[in-house]
């Protein structure tokens, strides 16, 4: 389980990496404003959810 885990925390850690270079890229160079922030939205929704799993319970 906790090989599965980190694998799937890997893996949503780069789809944070290539939604926020896709939006920045959308929003500043191709003038989709609205794709482009709701691409940078997914990467910080994303990323809450691997900081919440990750973070130490504290018992």
């Amino acid at each position: 389980m906790l090989l599965a885990a980190n694998i799937a925390l890997s893996i949503a850690m780069f789809a944070v990496f290539a939604l926020s270079i896709g939006g920045l890229y959308l929003w500043r160079k191709r003038g989709d404003t609205q794709r482009g922030l709701l691409m940078l939205a997914a990467a910080i929704v994303i990323l809450a959810n691997v900081l919440i799993w990750t973070v130490p319970n504290p018992i």
